[in-house]
């Protein structure tokens, strides 16, 4: 799908479909960080959420609904 809207892109304004396609890996580079700390901030809610369930699963609760 990205790739057939830079096909249109590409037909309207070639110039522009061409720095995106330069700018691109910049982009992807400069939010990668964010990912991570996205991934980990995650990760730490879910630890958290099975701290705080622990107790009732040991006692017996059944797992329902998120």
């Amino acid at each position: 799908m990205n790739f057939l809207l830079w096909l249109i892109l590409l037909i309207l304004c070639w110039p522009l479909a061409l720095l995106a396609l330069l700018l691109w890996p910049i982009v992807w580079l400069l939010s990668l960080p964010f990912r991570l700390i996205g991934i980990s901030v995650d990760a730490l809610f879910e630890l958290l959420s099975a701290l705080l369930h622990l107790p009732a699963r040991l006692l017996g609760a059944r797992g329902g609904k998120r």
